[in-house]
């Protein structure tokens, strides 16, 4: 019993640890993996790098944004950060 008394602190920490640190990162990362899923073409996006374009064609694993200038860049799907709002 006194040993389940000495691990109860160490317990307690890695439960609020979990509860404040790695349950809402796993949250936000299933968030962010959704929205890339659901991505389509006409799409505003912004991709992690900074880069602001418009979805111009989507693969399996890869999209083609098209930039204000009219040029086409080719991006892998995990580099988008978000996507905007119109």
């Amino acid at each position: 019993m006194e040993t389940l008394v000495g691990l109860l602190p160490i317990i307690l920490m890695f439960v609020i640890f979990y509860f404040l640190l790695i349950r809402p990162q796993q949250k936000k990362q299933k968030q962010v993996q959704q929205m890339q899923s659901d991505l389509q073409k006409g799409d505003r996006i912004i991709t992690i790098g900074g880069m602001h374009g418009t979805i111009h064609a989507i693969d399996e694993g890869t999209l083609v944004l098209t930039v204000q200038d009219g040029t086409q860049m080719k991006f892998d799907r995990s580099s988008i950060r978000e996507k905007m709002n119109d």
